[in-house]
């Protein structure tokens, strides 16, 4: 059965990007990066030059990395890379998202420098990236073509996201292997999520609303299980390898097995301070 995505718990403002042309300030400064990554490392000089330096965009840009990783006998690069960029170009808040999301990677993981990081290298965007392509595909209508990107970014990158499912903007996903999210779920703007989160459901049940809504500010720890139509309130906190059953009130921690509260969340959003810890301390 194929199922539309059901907007009816969705709030515009916390699911679209709310700055116009904000991938452009992003693209300049990925382009200065690499133009002064090519005088340090002549060896990968042809990459950056075909995914950045030749560019103009970063549309373009994605289109291309994309491309290069997702190519196969299927579908190769010469086929992936116009029907992305055509994508990209009637739909430009796909690509105000992808901005987004690399901005929340550089603010908010230690291990990242510089937006061209993750948009050469980083698995956990380039999986999202999949993600958004493959549903605007599934909201025209091309439910095959959009079921292709799910099962060849899962088999690439690890990471299952059904194109069906309504994802806001400035998303980290964190390592990203073994992050899998379920039909009908509902992510919002900036939350954040480590590897091997779960967001599916209860059972075998088919249609309707039956996987998680993460509101925005939460962060998810690794390994964490949220099963069912549960609702995690903004700028709440789930422990790593906790099993979610049931609602999640704002601004507090869950842990445990089925998980319990145990606090405050510490923080007026937690996604973008990523501190782990279960309370205040």
């Amino acid at each position: 059965m194929l199922v539309s995505p059901d907007t009816s718990l969705v709030r515009p403002e916390k699911m679209r990007p709310c700055c116009p042309n904000f991938s452009t300030k992003v693209w300049k400064s990925i382009q200065e990066v690499a133009q002064s990554a090519t005088a340090n490392e002549p060896k990968i000089y042809s990459m950056l030059d075909d995914i950045v330096l030749s560019r103009t965009s970063l549309g373009n840009a994605v289109a291309v990395r994309l491309a290069r990783r997702l190519s196969r006998r299927d579908m190769g690069r010469d086929e992936l890379e116009p029907l992305f960029r055509t994508l990209f170009k009637q739909n430009p808040l796909i690509v105000e998202s992808m901005a987004a999301d690399l901005l929340a990677i550089v603010e908010r993981d230690a291990a990242c420098h510089n937006a061209l990081e993750p948009l050469l290298f980083f698995k956990g965007f380039h999986a999202l990236a999949t993600y958004r392509i493959a549903h605007q595909l599934w909201l025209e209508g091309r439910y095959l073509l959009a079921l292709f990107f799910q099962s060849v970014g899962s088999e690439v990158f690890g990471v299952d996201i059904h194109p069906a499912a309504q994802i806001g903007c400035g998303i980290l996903l964190d390592h990203g292997t073994g992050f899998v999210v379920g039909e009908t779920a509902i992510i919002e703007n900036d939350v954040s999520m480590l590897h091997e989160v779960t967001l599916g459901g209860t059972g075998k049940e088919k249609g309707g609303a039956r996987h998680p809504i993460v509101r925005s500010g939460v962060l998810i720890g690794a390994g964490a299980k949220v099963l069912g139509r549960v609702e995690i309130g903004e700028c709440a906190k789930i422990a790593a390898s906790s099993v979610v059953l049931d609602n999640v009130r704002p601004h507090t921690t869950v842990a445990g097995v089925p998980a319990v509260e145990v606090g405050s969340s510490g923080s007026d959003s937690p996604a973008m301070c990523m501190q782990q810890r279960l309370c205040d301390e």
